[in-house]
């Protein structure tokens, strides 16, 4: 592939590229020959990110011929950082990611036993990706539902905010004492609920933030016709955090870029969508007996990795949905499930999440032709029951006949049936 720029002791960055810009108003402006960083991530990941790279080539080239192509770089991160001599997440790194505004990943873990923070968590926090996005859909894979078909629903996920600002105080420690004395002797919270032994985590959730989130899912439904919007939370039991979340969402409805458009009684029109209150509990039990009755979730930070990984297992599992982060303008697009260190390197890893997530960045860019033509050709080699052994095996489960292809045997037959579509 002659647009890669692989990692050879030094980045290096393509001359025949150009930077995607970011706008006054946080729109970008997209080159025909864009500089794409990417992370080939750990475990499968230098397995299956190739494969999306020769995806995304073949899909660009066959819309666009030779009028657009990407020039993508590698950037280290992870294991290969450190392989490398350099910290888990370079400087570097960071540094262009932020100069590119657009880049994609595959799977980054946190070592056991050795501390610092989560890889993921710094990526998503250093250029401010407050939603996570994530389109579950299903393509004719196996499926644990009957009629899986059912499910077409768009999990927007608050990414900055929640428990995921660990601020936590562990049991028995002088933060967590200091803590439970200012709640019981400044705020009159009793001793029952704080015993001498708690811990503590702190919740936090904010008006601005949860507010800049839900603006990005009504626009979403707007632009992609969608009707029925699910705000979730438990506000019942947490009416400061969650409770107050679902009201500022109903807030945003009122405001004037939303108001006649978002409605919340009713049925939805041409060029409107209909917003509903729905508690987490029931949320869960709806997605497996009814998922197609919302079309967009729009949840915190917490209930969101919950929904999101349910809704995933509907259609066979996180390795067949897509992922993006995305910010004002900035945007990481990944792989949705970890690194699986136990089949690396054996050539059986299923390339489809991180592929869907490249076609999900080839629609971010506004080349939305290339996005769908890779849609099309994963659905028509799922059809015709060919996918790595865990897609063949699940499929013979069902008393189908499949053909079984290594990771890259899969990336080609996709790459090759966009060729030919």
């Amino acid at each position: 592939m002659e647009n890669v720029c692989w990692w050879k002791g030094k980045l290096e960055i393509p001359k025949e590229g150009s930077f995607i810009t970011l706008n006054p108003d946080k729109s970008i402006t997209v080159p025909n020959n864009p500089i794409i960083p990417f992370i080939v991530g750990d475990g499968i990941g230098p397995e299956i990110t190739p494969e999306m790279i020769k995806v995304v080539n073949a899909a660009v080239e066959k819309v666009y011929g030779n009028s657009k192509k990407i020039y993508w770089v590698e950037v280290l991160a992870g294991d290969k950082a450190e392989e490398n001599g350099l910290d888990r997440m370079p400087k570097e790194t960071l540094e262009l990611l932020k100069q590119s505004i657009v880049s994609i990943k595959g799977p980054l873990g946190t070592p056991v036993g050795k501390g610092g923070k989560s890889l993921n968590a710094i990526l998503r926090q250093s250029m401010d990706f407050y939603s996570a996005i994530r389109p579950v859909f299903y393509m004719g894979q196996p499926s644990p539902i009957p009629n899986p078909e059912r499910v077409n629903v768009t999990v927007f996920r608050e990414n900055s905010d929640d428990v995921y600002m660990a601020i936590e105080y562990m049991p028995k420690t002088e933060g967590a004492a200091k803590v439970r004395k200012f709640f019981i002797e400044e705020m009159g919270v009793s001793e029952y609920a704080l015993p001498e032994d708690v811990g503590i985590t702190v919740k936090p959730m904010s008006e601005y933030k949860t507010k800049r989130h839900v603006r990005k899912a009504f626009r979403y439904a707007l632009e992609n016709g969608k009707k029925h919007i699910a705000v979730v939370g438990k506000g019942n039991i947490m009416k400061a955090t969650e409770g107050a979340f679902i009201n500022w969402a109903f807030e945003v409805a009122e405001e004037d870029e939303f108001k006649g458009k978002i409605i919340t009684e009713g049925e939805p029109g041409e060029g409107q969508a209909r917003i509903y209150k729905v508690i987490t509990d029931q949320m869960l039990m709806q997605l497996v007996l009814k998922p197609e009755y919302y079309d967009v979730i729009i949840t915190q930070n917490l209930n969101g990795d919950y929904i999101s990984d349910l809704a995933s297992a509907l259609v066979g599992g996180p390795g067949y949905v897509p992922s993006g982060n995305i910010g004002d303008g900035y945007a990481l697009f990944e792989s949705t499930h970890g690194t699986a260190n136990d089949i690396a390197g054996k050539q059986i890893a299923n390339p489809l999440s991180i592929i869907l997530s490249g076609a999900m960045m080839l629609e971010y860019l506004g080349w939305k032709e290339a996005g769908n033509i890779i849609y099309q050709a994963v659905k028509s080699v799922i059809n015709e029951g060919k996918g790595t052994p865990d897609i063949a095996s699940g499929f013979r489960k069902m008393g189908k006949e499949a053909t079984e292809l290594s990771t890259s045997q899969f990336g080609d037959e996709i790459a090759n049936k966009i060729k030919n579509l």
